[in-house]
């Protein structure tokens, strides 16, 4: 046997020989007791008895008591590591199963710590991430019978919320109470969105994006608002460089064939050949009405002229854009008449029902809503096609920006810079169950 190792006595061993002992010494002093009082079984007995079992007691409770004492300290163990505390190991003087046990449970309560100092060392490391990041990100608890509560709020959502004050333990309404009312109405809307807060110069575009989840039994979730203002004046530096290539290809080829004509029917004059001169003038005509055509569509973006509001009754402005194409009205229309300019609105809805047609929504899934909700008209455009990817949902409204080869890109550009024209904005968020909504929000008079 190796030295370096323990003599190994196993319990059953132990205590059978404590059980071989105390019968040899209980029959050696019986035959003792006999001896000495021949012809009395009765008082060797009993003297027997009164020499045996109180040895056997003492011996027995001797060997228990450290078990007993062990029992104790595992269950300790087991009631810090339940709280989280793997600090404890313990120890067994002899080698038999039980040393097996305290050592099992000293490598549990070592494999414990480390994974412990490791999920620390994450966390750590996942909170400064979360902390530094410039999207602010909430979590929300939503408790029974009381308020949303806010369990989580990194640094950008304190200073967004409340001026870097802690937001944690505070009811997400109360905080709310002191926030843009654009942001109150992308959270209620529910689902993802983009919203704009601000006006003028102070303007900021911002993405809510929400999850929701199950946390130790409760149900939570996670809002996080990315702001997008400069993310989007870089794209537009790039969408109006590239407006610049289209129109000037486009200009060079309007005015390189309308010169190389021009010329051509230049030298027919100075020959005398005039008898081709007309369908040199009607070419010229073509081209030049393609051109006039091209450049207004940019011009009518460019210098959306000055609303003139007049009252008209929604119903008109319902039927007039029912002439032109179809879809469903939800609800019914508000009795208050709107006060837009009738031609600038209509384009506007026109452009935003047309984008839903050609978005893949069934035809009779194209729906149109008209209400009042407090102090404003919400005007909601709903389809049932492939919705928006994050992507295009942040692009979307950037002034010739376009997933159609054969777009423009002008048609929610347009359509938002008429509604805040009239004061009002426009929010566009995918829908559970597929498709997109395009919210305008216009003031009441």
């Amino acid at each position: 046997m190796n030295s370096g190792k323990r003599f190994r006595l196993s319990l059953v061993t132990r205590w059978s020989a404590l059980v071989a002992t105390l019968l040899t010494v209980g029959i050696l002093i019986a035959l003792a007791l006999d001896h000495l009082l021949p012809g009395q079984p009765l008082a060797v007995l009993g003297i027997c008895l009164l020499c045996v079992v109180p040895i056997a007691l003492i011996t027995i409770r001797s060997q228990i008591q450290p078990i007993l004492s062990l029992f104790r300290a595992l269950e300790g163990t087991v009631a810090s590591y339940r709280d989280g505390d793997f600090s404890f190991s313990l120890h067994w003087p002899q080698n038999d199963e039980l040393s097996d046990l305290i050592e099992a449970h000293n490598r549990l309560g070592q494999v414990l710590r480390e994974q412990r100092l490791d999920l620390v060392q994450r966390e750590l490391l996942l909170d400064t991430m979360v902390q530094n990041t410039p999207v602010a990100m909430l979590l929300v608890a939503e408790l029974a019978n009381a308020p949303r509560t806010i369990v989580y709020a990194n640094l950008a959502a304190r200073q967004l919320l409340s001026e870097g004050r802690k937001l944690e333990g505070h009811a997400l309404n109360a905080i709310l109470e002191a926030a843009a009312p654009a942001l109150i109405e992308a959270l209620g809307r529910g689902g993802d969105g983009l919203f704009t807060a601000g006006e003028g110069e102070d303007e900021e575009v911002y993405h809510l994006a929400r999850r929701n989840f199950s946390l130790n039994g409760r149900r939570h979730e996670l809002l996080l608002l990315r702001q997008l203002t400069t993310e989007l004046r870089r794209q537009e530096v790039q969408t109006w460089k590239k407006v610049i290539r289209v129109i000037s290809h486009e200009l060079n080829n309007s005015l390189a064939p309308l010169a190389s004509l021009a010329n051509s029917g230049a030298e027919l004059v100075r020959r005398g050949q005039t008898e081709r001169l007309p369908q040199i003038l009607e070419t010229i005509g073509e081209r030049t009405r393609h051109l006039e055509t091209f450049i207004l569509g940019y011009a009518r973006f460019a210098k959306l002229p000055t609303p003139r509001i007049d009252a008209v009754p929604w119903d008109a402005l319902v039927a007039r854009l029912a002439g032109q194409v179809s879809f469903r009205v939800i609800g019914e229309l508000p009795p208050e008449p709107a006060q837009v300019d009738t031609a600038q609105m209509e384009q506007a809805l026109l452009n935003l029902l047309k984008n839903a047609h050609e978005s893949g929504s069934w035809p009779d899934h194209v729906e149109l809503q008209i209400r009042r909700v407090q102090e404003v008209v919400r005007i909601d455009v709903l389809d049932r096609g492939s919705g928006m990817n994050d992507a295009v949902l942040t692009n979307a409204l950037v002034p010739f920006y376009s997933t159609k080869r054969s777009g423009t890109g002008l048609g929610l550009a347009l359509a938002r810079e008429i509604a805040e024209a009239h004061g009002g904005r426009i929010t566009l968020a995918n829908r559970e169950g597929g498709g997109l909504v395009v919210t305008m929000i216009l003031p009441v008079g």
